[in-house]
């Protein structure tokens, strides 16, 4: 099978697509990204639609605003639209590769959702794939993060797509050559102080089809296959033992939960990018008790049941920030729409001055609901307790995807 076969077959399995899909790729500028924005192109012009690639500037090297450039300008050789995005503030010091790593992602995501782009392509590979097993190798990581990578990671503003992940280095930089595309190289890739570059030294195959190579790929193939039947697994038992709800809280049936299944349901719950460790987790999930963990409460359900109540913590929620349309606070619901937007209004937690509702939610969850203030008076609040007619709330869409696909309303639990 040819590169551009294997990329279209990696594609469709990363799908579902638009028919004609708006798709953008992260371009630094080396030979594996500028593979990833010929193949996409390739890709995206068979079926009629459109592709934007995002250069990033981080700023950390003298030559990098030359080279992000002169990138820019082979891309349009090549038919392909780019912009060029400069980031700023990136002090050097302790995780530097990590805040740069986590800027650029967020200078990308901001891009894609101002253009309402939701499919965002990496150039990692097969190689990139095989030191990131051997680094979490050595970091003691779980069974599920030894499968590295994964091919498509969903958060609330792009879907991130690796469809080279199966693809040797050396294949890519072949079809760049037969193509006549130059590319940058960025001496930092072989800087002996970071450990990827060690790695990368050590495994000595920088073709990315040597057996040491192949060996890591494969590992990190059957761990993710392990990681999905896992997410299967726990996806059942949430919908048999939680019913989650548009207000941000949910109730836990009686009994001792998987760590696995309590860490994603404190995650959607606290509005986090990621689960707490299995290990913060794994004693209240065996035995559960009121208590307070990765931002979220755990208290017996009293009048709403039986089992346990979770809900935000409130002393954790983010401050209130400004009421404009698409705001999102606390990592949980956005301000969808605002049809009169104004100076002083801002959005954030209704607090403690909710008022009494004896027959309904309990003061733990109405003091953790949204609300509009104008000027410190509250005008609109969400979940539909009090209506503002021209505010409407809604849950944050990572909320309302955990919603769908692990707790629908109402369930059933054979």
């Amino acid at each position: 099978m040819t590169i551009t076969a294997a990329f279209a077959a990696a594609m469709d399995r990363l799908g579902p697509f638009e028919p004609q899909p708006r798709v953008a790729v992260a371009v630094s500028g080396g030979a594996d990204s500028m593979a990833a924005a010929v193949l996409t192109r390739d890709w995206v012009t068979s079926r009629g639609g459109e592709m934007l690639a995002l250069v990033v500037d981080h700023g950390l090297r003298a030559e990098s605003s030359s080279e992000s450039e002169v990138t820019c300008v082979r891309l349009r050789s090549l038919g392909i639209a780019s912009e060029l995005i400069r980031l700023s503030g990136l002090a050097r010091g302790a995780g530097l590769a990590a805040r740069a790593r986590d800027a650029r992602h967020a200078s990308l995501e901001r891009a894609c959702s101002a253009r309402g782009i939701v499919h965002l392509v990496f150039g990692h590979h097969a190689a990139d794939q095989a030191e990131t097993v051997a680094m979490r190798m050595l970091a003691h990581s779980a069974p599920s993060g030894l499968a590295a990578m994964a091919a498509l990671v969903e958060n609330r503003a792009v879907r991130r797509l690796r469809p080279l992940l199966g693809m040797a280095p050396g294949d890519l930089r072949a079809v760049l050559r037969e193509r006549g595309v130059a590319w940058v190289e960025d001496p930092s890739n072989q800087d002996p102080t970071q450990l990827r570059a060690r790695l990368r030294a050590l495994r000595a195959d920088s073709g990315g089809t040597g057996p040491a190579t192949r060996a890591l790929v494969s590992a990190s193939i059957a761990r993710g296959r392990q990681r999905s039947a896992l997410d299967g697994t726990v996806a059942a038992e949430l919908l048999c033992r939680v019913t989650l709800y548009p207000q941000g809280y949910a109730l836990l049936s009686p009994g001792p939960i998987s760590p696995e299944a309590l860490a994603r349901l404190l995650a959607v719950l606290s509005g986090a990018e990621r689960p707490p460790a299995l290990s913060q987790v794994a004693h209240l999930a065996q035995s559960p008790k009121s208590a307070t963990l990765a931002g979220v409460r755990l208290l017996p359900a009293g009048r709403l049941g039986a089992g346990w109540l979770l809900v935000r913590e409130a002393s954790a929620m983010a401050p209130p920030v400004p009421a404009v349309a698409g705001a999102i606070w606390d990592g949980r619901f956005r301000l969808a729409r605002i049809d009169t937007p104004g100076a002083g209004l801002t959005l954030g937690a209704w607090g403690s001055n909710a008022p009494r509702d004896r027959r309904g939610l309990p003061s733990a969850v109405r003091w953790t609901l949204p609300v509009v203030r104008c000027n410190g008076e509250v005008i609109a609040a969400g979940a539909g307790l009090l209506t503002g007619a021209e505010f409407h709330i809604l849950p944050e869409p990572r909320y309302q995807l955990a919603a769908a696909r692990f707790f629908p309303l109402p369930h059933v639990c054979g």
